[in-house]
């Protein structure tokens, strides 16, 4: 999955623990430092196992007081690993090229916490921005949700089962190289599961701990397996060109777009999973943020 030596080498290696430790290393290593943001809290909300930590990012340039669009942030990691340190400057690059307050959410991972504990707190971290919005400087009218890779995963169900439930009303839906289909093999699949960051076998291991005996194309865990895309947020989909999951993005912004739902495209060319919290050492990675926080912003500019 990383460079040799980064990682366990077998399958019957890997633990939470050293996977966990190894995307720390990584952040370490090769993502941006010392982003200068607005303000940075740390703080708690409420869910339905206790509170949960969440790291609330105020853009540069924005005084505590003045009212802001906002992000609900889920950090990528197959579940079981990342966390809301492993994607610190990404999302402080988010805010700063979005203008909206990011909140990162630290949510339950697998293998002690296994599906559904982290869709039940990236959703109830949602219900609570959406329900307590003035009280955190937000814009209701202008709350998106968004997230990496698993983050991803999470913040497109989070959008189906807010549309299912008649639940908060969410302005946009953000997916960077997300996960959509856990039940398939896609070609892109085929092509850069070994040899690209991201290897099959940990992948395999970490979904067996996320999702234990689970029907993997259970639209909660494979959103691109739902009935129905009519009636979702507009969506912003990122994909990068050597990214297993490339295919899967890509068909989750076709069927979003069959269903009538306003999508943003772009496919990162050159690219492999995880580039975008590697800044510090991916020129691209930058500029591509900072173009992506635009478009966040645009499409949240009050009308």
């Amino acid at each position: 999955m990383l460079a040799a030596g980064a990682m366990p080498a077998r399958s019957g290696d890997f633990t939470a623990a050293k996977l966990r430790e190894a995307m720390l290393g990584v952040a370490q290593t090769f993502d941006v430092h010392g982003v200068a943001v607005g303000a940075i809290e740390n703080r708690t909300l409420p869910g339905v196992a206790g509170p949960r930590p969440v790291r609330i990012y105020t853009p540069a340039g924005t005084s505590a007081e003045s009212e802001s669009a906002a992000l609900v942030f889920f950090h990528g990691g197959a579940g079981v690993f990342c966390s809301i340190d492993t994607h610190e400057g990404l999302c402080r690059m988010l805010a700063n090229s979005s203008g909206c307050r990011v909140f990162s959410l630290d949510y339950r991972l697998a293998p002690e916490h296994p599906f559904p504990a982290a869709l039940e707190d990236a959703y109830g971290a949602t219900e609570w921005v959406c329900g307590h919005a003035r009280e955190v400087s937000i814009d209701p009218a202008r709350i998106a949700v968004g997230g990496d890779s698993f983050g991803g995963t999470l913040a497109a169900v989070v959008c189906q089962r807010a549309r299912d439930s008649a639940g908060p009303t969410l302005a946009l839906q953000v997916l960077i190289c997300p996960v959509t289909d856990l039940s398939a093999r896609s070609a892109s699949w085929s092509a850069f599961g070994e040899g690209y960051f991201l290897e099959r076998s940990t992948l395999d291991w970490a979904i067996g701990n996320y999702a234990p005996n689970m029907d993997l194309a259970d639209s909660r865990i494979s959103p691109l397996r739902a009935r129905d895309f009519r009636g979702l947020p507009p969506a912003h989909i990122h994909t990068a060109e050597f990214d297993p999951f490339r295919d899967e993005g890509k068909a989750y912004a076709d069927a979003l777009a069959s269903a009538g739902v306003p999508v943003r495209y772009i496919c990162h060319a050159g690219m492999i999973h995880h580039f975008y919290c590697m800044a510090g050492a991916v020129s691209y990675a930058r500029p591509a943020i900072a173009q992506a926080g635009a478009a966040i912003a645009e499409a949240l500019a009050p009308r």
